[in-house]
């Protein structure tokens, strides 16, 4: 699925999800086709009307080409070659997208032949992946339990947990049908909590071990799925049902598909779930 190359005012990219959550991704190994990404870029690109459409724009590029005074430096510890530079849908710079390591991995796996293992290097620090039949599995890192804060949708609200997966993330536990719940507008929160924004999650439980979650992401909106938000809500329910790191996993039903998160003796958290590939071009956005 190579992206095509076209007239010099052209730019190749290539279109994936993960569970529906969407991006389009922007080939850019050495930094030397993009240059620093303005905002309006990223949301022309992302425009499902006038663009391509997506919930955020992944640059590929070498880790090493990503230029110093370009805003949102990097992450690489362990020295990962290729660096997701992520950008939400409004154009404003993200640490961290679950699913858009699965894609960007994927692209990865197509175009260069990588492995069933590799580390993508993120502004929340490398994170390494594993590719088994048609399911990718990303190490989320370490979460962080930071408290406890209110949201709320109308004039309905709930008491959240506040997990930190590299970006923020409040964690609701609903007693109401979260299929119900209106997000077409940004859920309420405490913005001294989260003077940056915050992932909202909605969550019921579907059973034993298994959860339904719908999210507002900050920068997007309402999302098919989110990755880091999947892991925050597993986390921060295995925590309710005195599940603490003591490997646990359980599944997470999303408007886009189901996901699994396991949440290790070594408290790491696992988000295993599919990437596809779905289209690639030329555009001049």
């Amino acid at each position: 699925m190579a992206a095509s190359t076209g007239p010099a005012s052209d730019y190749g990219f290539v279109k994936g999800h993960g569970t529906e959550n969407d991006f389009v991704l922007l080939p850019d190994p050495d930094g030397s086709v993009h240059g620093p990404l303005s905002d309006e870029r990223v949301r022309a690109l992302c425009d499902r009307h006038a663009g391509i459409g997506g919930d955020g724009v992944l640059r590929v590029i070498r880790t090493a080409a990503y230029a110093a005074d370009w805003p949102g430096a990097p992450d690489s510890t362990v020295g990962g070659e290729w660096f997701m530079d992520y950008r939400n849908a409004d154009g404003s710079i993200a640490e961290m997208c679950g699913n858009g390591t699965r894609v960007f991995a994927a692209y990865l796996r197509a175009q260069l032949g990588v492995g069933e293992e590799i580390v993508v290097a993120t502004r929340a620090g490398d994170k390494r992946l594993t590719f088994d039949g048609e399911l990718w599995t990303v190490d989320l890192g370490e979460p962080r339990l930071q408290g406890w804060s209110e949201v709320s949708v109308g004039d309905q609200s709930w008491k959240a947990r506040h997990v930190d997966m590299g970006n923020p993330h409040a964690v609701a536990l609903v007693e109401v049908p979260v299929a119900g719940l209106d997000l077409s507008q940004q859920p309420g929160f405490d913005a001294a909590t989260y003077p940056r924004g915050v992932n909202v999650e909605l969550v019921e439980r579907a059973g034993e071990a298994h959860l339904r979650m719908r999210v507002h992401e900050r920068g997007v909106g309402e999302t098919r799925s989110c990755g880091t938000g999947i892991g925050a809500t597993a986390v921060a329910t295995m925590e309710a049902d005195g599940h603490v790191a003591d490997g646990a996993t359980y599944v997470v039903d999303v408007p886009g598909g189901r996901l699994t998160v396991t949440w290790t003796a070594a408290n790491r958290v696992l988000l295993t779930g599919p990437a596809v590939l779905v289209a690639s071009g030329t555009t001049n956005l």
